[in-house]
């Protein structure tokens, strides 16, 4: 469905995909066979200074960038409805279950279900046009949208440079595949645990890093031909 895609891009969307959710658990799918990925990309100019840990500039990215998310999901739904399909949207924040650590729905499944990237050695969501720098929301619908080649494996390949910066060592340097439990590779406690400790450095109280999401060579590569 061209129209959908233009009508996010249009919009502001940086990138845009559609899925075919039959890999993905019920509780996931909710009933529906298919997924529209889509997401905003973080400035240049923001994202690269957060190599040093977070800023005031990334952390109102951050805010805004959850609530436009929210608000083209929720346009799109009822253009979807309006249609006669329908359509679910999966905020790009959720609750998060504070025993295991994880939000009810996984964007980053969708995106690799709709071909965007791939999950990162840090549990990123990484793309080859924006590297880790992308906020994203889901919509969850029957509309019948070809779904894009999914992405079932890591192409970061030997690179380690999300590890090596990570203040909470979250990370072991596994690589990601469809289906590996993210504790195998990656442990969110410790992430917490590292966030913790660069805003004290950092003398803020943001709860949110991004220091893995600014280092990463593809998002390098995006800052820098955006910048030239």
């Amino acid at each position: 469905m061209q129209t959908l895609r233009d009508r996010l891009l249009a919009r502001g969307a940086a990138i845009v995909g559609f899925a075919d959710l039959t890999p993905a658990p019920e509780p996931q799918r909710a009933g529906f066979p298919r997924a529209v990925s889509f997401g905003l990309a973080i400035l240049p100019s923001v994202i690269s200074a957060v190599t040093e840990g977070p800023t005031a500039e990334y952390r109102a990215t951050y805010d805004t960038f959850n609530v436009r998310l929210n608000e083209l999901g929720q346009e799109t739904v009822e253009w979807l409805q309006a249609q006669g399909w329908r359509a679910e949207l999966r905020p790009s924040t959720g609750d998060f279950d504070l025993q295991t650590l994880m939000a009810p729905f996984s964007h980053k499944m969708a995106a690799t279900l709709a071909g965007l990237g791939w999950i990162g050695k840090c549990d990123l969501l990484i793309t080859p046009e924006f590297g880790a720098a992308v906020r994203w929301a889901t919509i969850l619908t029957d509309a019948p949208l070809t779904g894009g080649t999914p992405v079932i494996a890591s192409r970061c390949g030997a690179c380690t440079a999300c590890v090596d910066i990570c203040p909470g060592h979250a990370a072991n340097g596994k690589p990601w595949q469809q289906g590996t439990a993210r504790e195998e590779f990656w442990d969110p406690r410790a992430c917490l645990a590292g966030m913790k400790k660069i805003n004290e450095q950092c003398q803020v109280n943001f709860s949110i890093c991004g220091m893995c999401i600014a280092i990463c060579p593809f998002t390098q590569a995006y800052i820098g031909r955006e910048t030239c």
